[in-house]
């Protein structure tokens, strides 16, 4: 073990200490005694954010490129020994990150840990031509099946496009484009490992039922002899002034089951005071069925059968406040959107009521609470928060601060940021069909 940095912070009873190998890996564990099991999860410093024009989807394909064997395990090994042993694993790409995780029985924590070496320590042994091509494949199936083809599927990747510029590292999503899938080579992927996938890269947490000392044995033993990189460039910056000044809106006409509204709002950064308000101000206006846009558009007004409004969180680059409502019956778009503007204007004008404002911390209170009592959870802000702000102990605390925001800040970030001049609009049409356009000739010819 090289330099160890020892630290304890405290929300709620919970504790975490972090300790560094000399190859530079972050190690963060937590013990948590209450059941006989153990998470294991890995962040990598790589994201959507890090790839170049041409190469978009790179750090999704190689997500999947890291369950196709390595060196000691070979095809769907991975998997096999996982679950085998009793435990669970995937992994996620996001703008921002590529993380991979296991929940194992305590006593094969051993196993977990030794997998995620052997393929950080030498996956390029096992990677070739027929792996890449399979999960080529595998993820363009599955922008087909979540993207391309599924009502609505491509809303999230269009709206990000109008909320970031062209050129900008958020402007595409991390699943990449069709072309871009089919440019990747097989050298491109071994590059892409040779630069992100090293120690020095990486936050490694494990948190549950485990003996800290023999954890740590385990994590010098099989990761300590891994060779750090130091190829990595920084992201480019993110940063974008804090109103688009404009409005971006397209229409889509497509095979949808109903008219809907969608928006995204430029919102502060995350890991700010602000951000932290203008989340409570979402969950007042959208975030379930006591919220006012539910109130106002699905219980008092019957013109939508969905409304929601939610805060994507992001750290290198503005945030986005989600407004997703789905109209109801033969309601045309126009009028729901004057509703919403409505209750936005009220709710910046005069801010939450003092019962909003503790229903909505409540709320996040409880969703906080929630992903930090169970330990792959737990796992997984830690690391979150020691990659994207520097510190795991902010996780233990990020329910203090989201309690001590006021309702005056609230109002001040709807006020700021909730406004037609800083969103991205997408609105979608249903295509007319041959009984729809029948019904509107009868009506036409009645009225004559």
């Amino acid at each position: 073990m090289g330099h160890t940095a020892t630290a304890e912070a405290g929300s709620g009873g919970l504790t975490a200490t972090e300790h560094r190998l000399a190859n530079g890996l972050r190690v963060v564990l937590s013990e948590d005694h209450l059941t006989p099991v153990a998470a294991v999860c890995l962040w990598y410093d790589v994201g959507s954010r890090h790839e170049v024009e041409g190469r978009t989807g790179l750090a999704h394909l190689f997500e999947h490129l890291m369950f196709q064997g390595s060196k000691q395990v070979h095809g769907n090994g991975h998997f096999e020994l996982v679950q085998g042993a009793g435990g669970s694993l995937n992994g996620t790409t996001s703008f921002e990150r590529t993380n991979y995780f296991e929940t194992m029985p305590t006593h094969q924590l051993e196993l977990a840990l030794w997998l995620e070496a052997d393929r950080m320590g030498s996956l390029l042994a096992a990677l070739d031509d027929e792996s890449m091509e399979n999960q080529r494949d595998v993820v363009k199936n599955e922008r087909r099946q979540r993207y391309d083809n599924v009502p609505y599927g491509t809303a999230f990747e269009k709206l990000t496009a109008l909320a970031y510029p062209e050129g900008h590292p958020y402007h595409h999503t991390p699943i990449g484009s069709m072309a871009d899938l089919d440019a990747a080579t097989l050298e491109d992927a071994r590059n892409f490992f040779r630069t992100y996938y090293a120690p020095n890269n990486a936050v490694l947490s494990v948190v549950g039922d485990i003996d800290p000392q023999e954890t740590l044995a385990w994590v010098e033993k099989y990761f300590g002899s891994i060779p750090s990189h130091d190829g990595k460039l920084p992201p480019r910056d993110g940063s974008l002034p804090d109103v688009m000044g404009s409005e971006q809106r397209v229409v889509l006409v497509e095979e949808v089951p109903a008219r809907a509204l969608m928006a995204a709002y430029r919102l502060p950064h995350d890991g700010t005071r602000e951000c932290d308000a203008a989340d409570l101000a979402l969950t007042v206006l959208g975030g379930g069925e006591s919220s006012r846009l539910h109130n106002r558009l699905v219980r008092r007004d019957r013109t939508a059968v969905a409304a929601g409004f939610g805060l994507l969180r992001l750290a290198g680059a503005p945030s986005l406040g989600w407004l997703d409502v789905k109209t109801s019956g033969g309601v045309e778009v126009p009028q729901i959107e004057a509703a919403v503007d409505e209750e936005l204007a009220r709710f910046a004008a005069e801010g939450p009521t003092s019962e909003e404002m503790e229903r909505a911390q409540a709320q996040l209170e409880r969703e906080w609470l929630d992903r930090l009592g169970t330990v792959a959870g737990r796992a997984d802000e830690l690391c979150r928060f020691a990659v994207l702000f520097g510190d795991p102990q902010l996780a233990l605390t990020a329910v203090d601060r989201v309690l001590d925001i006021t309702a005056e800040e609230v109002r001040a970030a709807a006020e700021a940021r909730l406004r037609p001049d800083n969103r991205a609009v997408l609105v979608y049409e249903p295509v007319a069909t041959e009984q729809s356009e029948s019904d509107s000739d009868e009506e036409e010819g009645a009225d004559q």
